[in-house]
């Protein structure tokens, strides 16, 4: 698991933007029905019901909760989770009710997943190896990537699309856009201004980064920051799910000095 949560809407019905991570999110709306959302390559538009609470889990790209089907056949879908799952989602949903609490509630589920993905162990070694180095800050090449790992560029592509549901490349821009967003949250926008800010993810400048910024939010960086750095307009307090981005941005490995691109080749 990456990031776990708890939201609650008032009085009102609340628009939620969900962005592009490289992972899955199962959402459980306390006394509703479970839902599996599946990897995004673009915004999807949520309307939760007033006064409603939800506890959610997003999964690292490549670490998926127990499927039965591999994730590109869950690529822009929202499922209910008892067609994934069956019986299984409705004793856990049954469980999360009678826990008493929400915060009890996402003890006893972050519990129950843990133990599902200790006993599962079929996590794609090489897939995660593969996701750790397209991390935001180190230019990769997707074809000396694969090498590195002993494959070929289409044996790469094709695991990569079976454990995360997208392509490396894919993969790679979504998690360089997290990145921009892991800095502008943690106040460096105010400090090196939304250009900067381009050049320190990878973007060959300010231009580039608003074309990938509409194409994963449907939104500009201006729309999608808005006024503020601390919560943008997708709704969510970002800070738990950028940590991990922020923690290994100064952090060089071999592998990213190996396969690191040269920047003509930058996209």
């Amino acid at each position: 698991m990456r990031t776990v949560w708890i939201q609650r809407t008032g009085a009102a019905a609340y628009v939620q933007r969900h962005l592009p991570t490289g992972g899955v999110e199962i959402h459980f709306p306390l006394g509703g029905r479970a839902q599996l959302l599946g990897p995004l390559t673009g915004p999807e538009i949520e309307v939760i019901p007033a006064r409603t609470t939800v506890v959610g889990v997003r999964f690292w790209p490549g670490t998926p909760p127990r499927l039965p089907t591999g994730l590109n056949d869950l690529v822009d879908q929202r499922l209910d989770l008892t067609e994934l799952w069956g019986s299984r989602a409705d004793r856990l949903v049954e469980a999360l009710a009678l826990a008493g609490t929400p915060e009890r509630a996402l003890m006893f589920l972050q519990g129950h997943l843990l133990q599902e993905f200790r006993s599962a162990g079929r996590v794609d070694q090489l897939v995660s190896e593969a996701v750790s180095a397209l991390m935001p800050w180190h230019p990769v090449n997707i074809d000396a990537l694969a090498a590195h790992l002993a494959l070929s560029a289409s044996q790469l592509r094709r695991r990569c699309l079976h454990a995360v549901g997208v392509s490396p490349k894919v993969l790679q821009r979504t998690l360089r856009f997290q990145g921009f967003l892991a800095l502008a949250q943690a106040g460096a926008k105010g400090r090196r201004g939304t250009a900067g800010l381009a050049i320190d993810t990878g973007y060959a400048d300010q231009a580039h980064l608003s074309r990938e910024c509409l194409r994963l939010t449907g939104l500009t960086p201006r729309g999608l920051l808005g006024g503020s750095v601390d919560r943008c307009t997708c709704g969510h307090d970002h800070s738990a799910s950028y940590r991990p981005f922020l923690a290994g941005r100064n952090r060089k490995t071999d592998l990213a000095r190996f396969v690191q691109e040269p920047a003509a080749r930058r996209s």
